[in-house]
């Protein structure tokens, strides 16, 4: 008798059944059983508003959180920048795998870097944190651009490029690896130029907590290391109280002497969507070997953050 498949449950986006389906093979190989993916629509797929009017992160999320505690599937996968920073106790965040790369990438018409962007080039992007680094990035290349509000898939934030309306987007460098598209970047933007949203490039794997077997056989493709710098980083967007409609980044990397990781490195950025104010600050510590000790490190760069004046530039605080 073969084994009960595994239910996944995914968004249907080609991006999520693309990474996805990359999580259900690993899955099989570590627990020897089939994984069935299960298309969930969410609000967010549906919805034609700007992200930042529907709530921002929990609107990818709900519907799949909401399958796994009705017990549809069996787990989910989640793209961690889309995850919001309180985790519910029926939930486990099971495995955050190894990373993919976090930095953002700019594509662009006729193979423009982003220093080569004309005067008033139009660029396209759905977060205000991209539009507050890259007016800011612009600002200090003595360029001025216009950072234009779009959302949509990868394909149609693309189209808008290859059609003329804009002269670039800028895109998570993972989404495009993970559907095969990197060749069509123009320029990988540094994080220490544009930091990332926090967790972005990381997976977040999802199960009910009170189903051991499952958390203990999905712990096995769990990253420590991935784990630490996504928890710093959620850590220090859930003590400045902003949601992922916030123009925060945040990025945490391991500083290495040769073979030996020696300390984790934590930088968070916000600022005013036109980037004309950026509070910028970075912090370095141990590698945290605990939970606790990896949110402590957010909330202190947060707080010194906060002491600089970062509140003020975030607009609405979420209560």
């Amino acid at each position: 008798m073969t084994e009960q498949a595994l239910r996944l449950g995914t968004r249907r986006s080609r991006l999520a059944m693309a990474q996805s389906g990359q999580v259900a093979d690993a899955v099989s190989q570590v627990t020897g059983r089939p994984v069935e993916l299960v298309e969930i629509t969410t609000y967010g797929d549906t919805s034609r508003e700007h992200l930042a009017q529907i709530g921002g992160t929990g609107v990818f999320v709900t519907a799949l959180r909401d399958a796994l505690l009705r017990g549809e599937v069996d787990f989910a996968v989640h793209s961690l920048k889309d995850l919001p920073t309180g985790q519910p106790d029926e939930l486990a965040l099971a495995a955050v795998p190894v990373r993919a790369d976090a930095r953002d990438v700019l594509i662009a018409r006729d193979g423009l870097t982003f220093a080569e962007l004309p005067d008033g080039a139009r660029i396209g992007t759905g977060s205000p944190r991209r539009m507050a680094q890259l007016n800011a990035h612009a600002r200090d290349l003595g360029l001025t651009i216009e950072t234009v509000p779009i959302r949509g898939n990868i394909d149609t934030r693309i189209g808008f490029v290859r059609g003329g309306e804009l002269d670039g987007v800028v895109l998570a460098a993972a989404g495009l690896q993970r559907v095969g598209r990197t060749h069509e970047v123009t320029d990988f933007l540094p994080v220490d130029i544009i930091l990332p949203a926090p967790g972005q490039g990381a997976l977040a794997i999802e199960c009910a907590a009170d189903n051991a077997d499952l958390v203990a056989a999905l712990a096995e493709l769990d990253d420590p290391y991935t784990r630490a710098a996504v928890t710093a980083e959620r850590s220090l967007l859930a003590a400045l109280e902003a949601g992922c409609s916030a123009p925060v980044g945040a990025f945490a990397d391991l500083l290495a002497d040769g073979q030996t990781v020696k300390e984790l490195r934590l930088r968070g950025v916000v600022g005013t969507t036109d980037g004309s104010t950026l509070v910028q600050l970075s912090t370095t510590g141990p590698v945290p070997e605990t939970h606790d000790q990896a949110m402590a490190l957010g909330r202190e760069l947060a707080a010194e953050m906060l002491a600089k004046g970062a509140a003020g530039l975030m607009g609405e605080r979420v209560h």
